[in-house]
């Protein structure tokens, strides 16, 4: 009797994990219909016009569209300032969101929790409501239409020190007093007690503000007025404008995988590394 309920538990059990894997692979296909489509449709000859019922495979297929693409604008410079101003943010970030998380997690000041819960305040305002005053003080700094304008504005990040005030509370405060008796300075403390166990947590912020960064768009558009500082996203936006594209969707989804495929070529190749940083974070 005992082995009959054991041999159905482990059949239901069995089958909860093919249908769990089955809804997984489905999602998976849902998800992955709109990048499938636009690759399919990049490689369609520009001549060969889409009708209804015929958007997926034509009879020929062509990379003429990534070359024509590539030649209209000027993407090499659109990669060249994406990758500067994502490098630019990074570099500045990882330096503040460090300080800003060893300060509230290791000193004891007056109004510490005011300050703290202030910076928090900072996540619940829409991107769109600082766009205005945002603008005027570049205009003001006379920094319009440079990548430093793009950078600017998320060279603090209240998320950053969030996270990293939280990865430095769990670091053992036996730990702590152990390098503050062997007469570590404020930054040795940093780098030798609190940064080691929090890695985790700044490779998860880093992955994650790098990829905010290089999809950021209304910003970047607003900001930008020339090739000379336009990254991707706006690139492509003035892409879309050129009177040479009309209504060429296999020329439009070619230009968006240029823009796109480094990313997510990325993320597929270290997708495990990526989401073991969140894991390791406690970020999900």
């Amino acid at each position: 009797m005992t082995s009959t309920i054991s041999n159905s538990r482990r059949s239901l059990r069995r089958l909860a994990h093919w249908i769990t894997n089955l809804l997984a692979v489905l999602l998976a296909l849902l998800w992955s219909v709109p990048i499938v489509w636009a690759l399919i449709a990049s490689f369609r000859p520009a001549s060969d016009a889409m009708s209804r019922g015929d958007v997926w495979f034509s009879s020929s297929i062509t990379a003429e569209n990534y070359l024509r693409a590539w030649s209209l604008a000027p993407f090499g410079q659109y990669y060249i300032n994406t990758i500067i101003v994502v490098l630019m943010i990074l570099a500045v970030q990882m330096v503040t969101v460090v300080l800003a998380g060893f300060a509230f997690a290791h000193y004891q000041f007056p109004g510490k929790r005011w300050v703290f819960l202030f910076v928090l305040l900072q996540m619940m305002i829409p991107t769109s409501a600082l766009l205005a005053p945002n603008f005027a003080t570049i205009r003001w700094m006379g920094l319009f239409d440079t990548r430093l304008a793009i950078a600017i504005p998320y060279f603090g990040s209240a998320f950053g020190t969030f996270l990293m005030r939280q990865a430095f509370l769990d670091v053992p405060r036996d730990l702590v007093d152990a390098g503050i008796i062997d007469g570590c300075s404020w930054w040795q403390l940093i780098l030798n007690v609190y940064l080691p166990p929090s890695i985790p947590a700044l490779v998860a912020f880093g992955l994650s503000s790098a990829i905010w960064h290089w999809n950021e768009f209304l910003w970047p558009l607003i900001i930008t007025n020339s090739d000379k500082s336009r990254p991707l996203t706006a690139g492509l936006v003035r892409f879309t404008q050129l009177g040479e594209i009309g209504a060429q969707w296999s020329l439009l989804t070619a230009a968006t995988l240029i823009v796109i495929g480094p990313l997510f070529i990325i993320f597929l190749i270290f997708q495990r590394r990526f989401i073991q940083s969140f894991l390791h974070s406690g970020l999900k």
